[in-house]
């Protein structure tokens, strides 16, 4: 994920993807496989609308008031709307009516509410299950000792679509070992769900 500001915007793009693609290639991946979501948080619906031009396709908001909004402001758009913010259990059913997908799968309470909204004929979400990678626990996430446990539980919720798993470096960690840590749970999960592949992780700067 990357928070992009509203000057140079054709070039920062650009120099963003080649990044990744640099990266991916001393990985030994192709560029191809991975999914760039860009967070317009705090950014109109216009820096939506030029980064669309320009070729990006994956949104991602934290705020359901102002990605509610910018969604509808850009529904003619052919793009992907991520919520990834702490998911209100109230708000999930508002949220499914324009989020693909949610990286923020966390508790039991939140799988309650997926599992009540999977009556408003919308399918199910995909959905990432946050994994908490630091020790506050007010950074949301479940704990590594109980992710088999959720994500059996996630697996079998109505209107929820396991797709893998997100986390967030802690303040002052090294990227490299938390996103270890993170593709260490993604094997967790998909051993429970075999076709959880994705690993969302990943702020400006790491």
């Amino acid at each position: 994920m990357n928070t992009l500001g509203d000057s140079g915007i054709s070039r920062r793009w650009d120099d963003i993807r080649a990044d990744i693609a640099d990266a991916a290639r001393v990985a030994g991946r192709e560029a191809s496989e991975l999914t760039i979501v860009v967070v317009t948080k705090f950014h109109p619906a216009s820096l939506v609308r030029e980064l669309a031009a320009l070729g990006a396709h994956d949104f991602g908001e934290n705020r359901h008031q102002e990605a509610e909004a910018k969604a509808a402001e850009t529904a003619d758009l052919d793009i992907v709307w991520h919520f990834v913010g702490q998911l209100q259990s109230k708000k999930v059913r508002a949220v499914r009516r324009y989020a693909s997908v949610v990286h923020s799968l966390d508790r039991s309470s939140l799988l309650q509410a997926f599992a009540r909204a999977s009556d408003d004929g919308l399918g199910r979400t995909e959905c990432l299950i946050q994994v908490n990678l630091t020790d506050d626990p007010g950074r949301g996430g479940v704990q590594e000792s109980e992710l088999a446990s959720f994500a059996d539980a996630a697996a079998d919720t109505a209107g929820v679509l396991v797709r893998g798993v997100m986390g967030v470096a802690g303040l002052g960690a090294e990227p490299r070992r938390e996103f270890a840590r993170l593709r260490a749970a993604s094997d967790v999960v998909r051993s429970i769900v075999p076709d959880a592949t994705w690993i969302s992780g990943g702020m400006s700067g790491d």
